[in-house]
């Protein structure tokens, strides 16, 4: 059986720098069971938070100045396939799930991240 104490705690750190127009021009994350909690520099961010008490989701999407379109695409693509693969695990809603990894496909496709199929 499951239990709901807390075994351990992890810190996740995301740090932001904005120049002066206040767009952000570098992205670092890091967790402090990993990699000793160093920082690690990263292009693009996509954080979802589902708030407890008004049952709404919170988000926080950030890309830097060279983050290049073409890895946008890829950068979406990965995220759709992911979710597909969350939705599954959490609700084990098969049909729902295929249907998500359809569209990503087709993301995919559209975007040429992947060849298309004849």
């Amino acid at each position: 059986m499951e239990s709901n104490e807390i075994a351990k705690t992890s810190d996740i750190t995301l740090r932001v720098g904005l120049n002066a127009e206040q767009v952000p021009v570098k992205i670092e994350w890091g967790a402090s069971d990993r990699n000793n909690g160093q920082m690690e520099e990263c292009k693009a961010m996509a954080v979802a938070l589902f708030d407890k008490e008004h049952r709404d989701t919170l988000r926080i999407d950030l890309w830097t100045k060279e983050m290049q379109v073409v890895e946008m695409d890829r950068f979406v693509y990965q995220i759709l396939r992911s979710l597909g693969q969350t939705y599954l695990r959490a609700t084990q809603n098969k049909d729902l799930a295929e249907d998500l990894a359809k569209f990503a496909h087709y993301f995919g496709e559209q975007t040429e991240i992947i060849p298309k199929q004849s």
